[in-house]
């Protein structure tokens, strides 16, 4: 196997500190006991080499030999393909886990994105636009919860969806979005008490604290 390199900035403000999508990765190497090494590229200064692998100026990327990556969900769908701990054996739990990855992308952070930058702001203006963004998230999570009732992992077992779907559901977590949600609530406080997402986790926020 190539080496694999997981490339992030080298530092940001603390208050989006454990939840920077390098994560993701980290969480799904440590899943998998792939071995890896960190990169950092400058958060304030993004030169053309930075732009050549992330074409937003954004974090992560994966290298994997001559292949770089780029997008958190890309980068699990390829380590899933390096690691049966991430994906399902069989034909249709593979495809259950990569439906529920673009789920988590398309359907649920499309809602709690948004919704979060009201959050982060601290903005408790009742605003229409406000408004909509509560009742899109809400919406969303009522479905998730209708969801996680019903089974311990979205797939089955766990999986690179897992990984997706509770780090988007965290964040909403963290801002007490999951309050009326505890099969949501629950999933979340399931998948984090991984060993896997307390190493990657403390890996990241330590990461950013050498910089300070």
């Amino acid at each position: 196997m190539a080496d694999l390199t997981l490339t992030t900035f080298d530092w940001v403000p603390e208050m989006p500190r454990g939840y920077v999508r390098d994560l993701r990765v980290r969480w799904a190497l440590e899943e998998a006991a792939l071995p890896y090494r960190v990169k950092s590229v400058p958060f304030r200064d993004r030169n053309a080499e930075h732009f050549a692998h992330q074409p937003f100026g954004q974090v992560p990327w994966l290298t994997d030999g001559d292949i770089s990556i780029f997008e958190s969900g890309a980068i699990l769908l390829h380590l899933g393909e390096l690691s049966d701990k991430l994906m399902p054996a069989n034909r249709r739990g593979r495809s259950d886990a990569t439906e529920w990855l673009f789920a988590a992308l398309a359907s649920v952070e499309a809602a709690s994105q948004p919704w979060s930058f009201f959050m982060f702001s601290g903005d408790t203006d009742e605003t229409p636009m406000r408004k909509f963004f509560d009742s899109f998230l809400e919406a969303r999570l009522k479905h998730m919860e209708t969801v996680l009732e019903t089974g311990e992992w979205l797939a089955g077992t766990f999986s690179v969806a897992d990984i997706l779907m509770a780090d988007v559901l965290r964040l909403v977590d963290r801002f007490g979005g999951l309050s009326d949600h505890p099969a949501c609530h629950a999933y979340v406080a399931r998948a984090t008490a991984r060993p896997c997402f307390e190493k990657a986790h403390a890996d990241q926020m330590a990461h950013f604290a050498a910089a300070d």
